[in-house]
């Protein structure tokens, strides 16, 4: 499992918009810039992240991005699943629906992918943007 540029990306991108939280919003390209993005895929993110209910977008001249939320009320969980999806190790734990097995009855494994996906969301849903910069 490898998380792609879309939740790395995303996450850094949040976090510059919780370490201006309360000071106005912030454009795309001041992201790109700080964190080295190019503006087109900030652009995809944002419209993804706004989508989710993440982020709003403010018009004009002063315009850019806020957080909907307080940095410490958005979980590093909800950003890379709204950027990602949930989190699946093997189509057996959270995969398709109606999805089943044929080895599930004697299965091995199946436990500790579970046991696996279930510390990732542990980790990911109990980090917030606040954490991060506490950091």
């Amino acid at each position: 499992m490898r998380l792609s540029t879309k939740g790395r990306y995303g996450v850094l991108a949040m976090y510059e918009l919780a370490c201006r939280y309360g000071n106005g919003p912030v454009s795309i390209k001041e992201i790109a810039e700080k964190q080295n993005f190019s503006d087109s895929y900030m652009e995809q993110l944002f419209s993804t992240l706004k989508k989710a209910g993440l982020i709003v977008s403010l018009r004009g001249a002063k315009g850019g991005y806020i957080l909907s939320r307080e940095p410490r009320d958005i979980s590093v969980g909800e950003i890379i699943r709204a950027l990602e999806g949930p989190i699946e190790l093997a189509d057996c734990v959270g995969g398709p629906e109606g999805y089943v097995c044929r080895k599930s009855g004697e299965c091995v494994t199946r436990g500790l992918w579970m046991e696996i996906r279930d510390s990732i969301n542990n980790i990911i849903d109990n980090r917030s943007l606040q954490d991060l910069m506490d950091n």
